[in-house]
């Protein structure tokens, strides 16, 4: 596992570490399985405070990227299927608001798509 902090960044550092954790997780990088640093341990590596790890780790087990398993420590979990999942049920629950509201299924799928370009920027394959 590879992390960087850039100093510099607008982001801010745990946002760092979760986005980095996140993308070698779906990139495969971390295979689901890999265990990762405690938080110390990556702290003191990274030179960040360990609340500053933390914060990440809640954040990414949060989005179903990683495990903590007690004292045996924490994994990467099957992001790709815990993403799918939270992705789909929030289209499952969309759909039904959409259709509450008396929304045709030409509208929504219109409101879904702008909400997608304002989220992803306007650029193919975004």
């Amino acid at each position: 596992m590879r992390i960087s902090i850039d100093p510099r960044s607008s982001q801010a550092p745990y946002e760092q570490v979760r986005a980095q954790i996140a993308g070698q997780a779906r990139d495969g990088t971390l295979t689901a399985g890999h265990r990762l640093p405690t938080v110390r341990a990556l702290a003191a590596e990274l030179g960040l405070a360990a609340n500053t790890v933390a914060k990440a780790y809640r954040a990414l087990e949060e989005d179903g990227v990683i495990e903590t398993r007690g004292r045996r420590g924490t994994f990467v979990a099957a992001a790709g299927d815990a993403a799918q999942r939270e992705a789909a049920l929030a289209a499952e629950g969309f759909a039904r608001r959409a259709r509450r509201l008396g929304l045709t299924r030409e509208a929504a799928l219109a409101a879904a798509q702008d909400a997608l370009r304002a989220a992803y920027g306007d650029r193919p394959g975004g």
